[in-house]
């Protein structure tokens, strides 16, 4: 297995720790580094498309998206939260890839970090877990189908 780990490079120290979660889950269920890279994208918005990309490689078995989006004095929030969340969708819909949403989308940076610390409340690691789940189900789904 193989998979790919999308990181959004805004509000890092909240996308840090959603990443050393999503390491942790990944390591407790028996995924070896070297079955994982890592790719950076600027924000949320653009994460969409590096997942779709690196989906459509076929080198990837699943990809779990990291971000963080706090809510600010604009719209801005809600754009980018929406974006990034129907861009994740249309992209693992697309390329038949599970494609994990492990973006926060909070009112504070309080809830944020909150949701990105070391236990096991890290959104970091349920995106994680979700993808492992995902591949699970297909294989079962495709294993029947024959």
């Amino acid at each position: 297995m193989k998979l790919a780990i999308v990181i959004s490079q805004f509000n890092t120290d909240v996308t840090n720790g959603l990443k050393k979660g999503a390491m942790a889950l990944l390591k407790e269920k028996g995924v070896a580094k070297d079955q994982i890279e890592t790719f950076e994208a600027p924000g949320a918005f653009e994460i969409p498309l590096i997942a779709q990309t690196l989906a459509r490689t076929k080198k990837y078995d699943g990809i779990i998206c990291l971000g963080c989006v706090i809510k600010g004095d604009t719209a801005h929030f809600e754009f980018i939260s929406l974006g990034a969340t129907l861009g994740i969708q249309m992209a693992s819909m697309q390329t038949e890839t599970p494609i994990t949403f492990g973006i926060l989308t909070t009112y504070t940076e309080e809830q944020a970090l909150v949701r990105s610390d070391r236990d096991e409340n890290n959104k970091g690691r349920e995106a994680a877990l979700a993808c492992l789940d995902a591949l699970e189900t297909l294989k079962l789904i495709r294993l029947h189908s024959l």
